[in-house]
């Protein structure tokens, strides 16, 4: 038979005697207290200078104070497409926390910002507004592979690979303004391509909307499931479609939706 029982709180001279033993371990073993005082002069000093945040290597970032992962993750921003275009622009970024983009804004140094470029004025006379205008190199853009592209100012490996897909979905461009309609192209970037492309519609590849099957419409980026089924339903209820006029009479077809698909659908 077991005897239960509570022990006695401790008293005041017990607990002066484990104070004693802490402090004395702690004296005995001061890189415990110390460590504190290491890690903090172990930890680099931060030496800030002028820096481009769209050309600064992993390297550069930790030397600001970043971590690997931290410095790694806007490396991957940078090769995904992403771009600075000013100082502000860095507090997009969470790994980077307020008070280093506080240290840093004042260094930032954005070296062709998209915000920055400005058009040359061109010149009243003739010959010197055909010499600014003989200086920009145009390209077609439905006839460019993916490296090709890579030749327009503004466009890198990321984007070629996007404009190159969303072109082969819709079937070729029929508008520059189509490209605003590119993952990642935002009216500012479209801005700086826009001078050296232009556009053969002849080269858009046509559907003819009387033959079509469901699953080549269905590819179409204008155009949803429901909208497909009900142009071919439409289609099988009255028969061929001879206009665009006609094609608007399906209900659920926006007649915006329409006038964007004139491009593309023949009869």
């Amino acid at each position: 038979m077991y005897n239960w029982f509570r022990p006695d709180a401790p008293t005041k001279a017990e607990i002066q005697e484990i104070q004693a033993l802490n402090l004395e371990g702690t004296i005995k073993n001061p890189a415990a207290q110390n460590n504190a005082y290491e890690a903090k002069a172990a930890s680099p000093k931060i030496k800030l200078h002028a820096f481009d945040p769209n050309t600064l290597d992993q390297q550069g970032w930790q030397g600001f104070g970043l971590s690997p992962k931290q410095a790694g993750a806007i490396i991957k921003y940078r090769q995904k497409g992403g771009r600075f275009r000013k100082a502000e622009d860095l507090q997009k970024m969470y790994t980077i926390r307020p008070e280093i983009y506080q240290q840093l804004k004042p260094y930032v140094q954005i070296k062709d910002s998209i915000s920055q470029v400005r058009f040359r004025t061109y010149s009243t006379t003739k010959a010197n507004r055909a010499a600014n205008t003989s200086a920009v190199v145009v390209y077609e853009l439905n006839g460019l592979d993916t490296m090709g592209m890579q030749a327009i100012n503004g466009i890198g490996p990321t984007f070629a690979r996007r404009i190159y897909k969303y072109r082969e979905r819709l079937g070729g461009f029929a508008r520059p303004e189509q490209l605003l309609e590119v993952f990642g192209i935002d009216s500012a970037h479209y801005e700086q391509i826009r001078p050296q492309i232009k556009i053969d519609e002849g080269q858009v590849r046509k559907i003819n909307i009387n033959t079509a099957d469901f699953e080549t419409l269905r590819q179409h980026p204008y155009l949803r499931y429901k909208q497909v089924n009900a142009i071919i339903e439409y289609r099988k209820q009255h028969g061929n479609y001879s206009s665009f006029a006609d094609l608007k009479k399906v209900a659920i077809l926006p007649a915006e939706t329409v006038d964007k698909l004139v491009p593309y659908f023949s009869f």
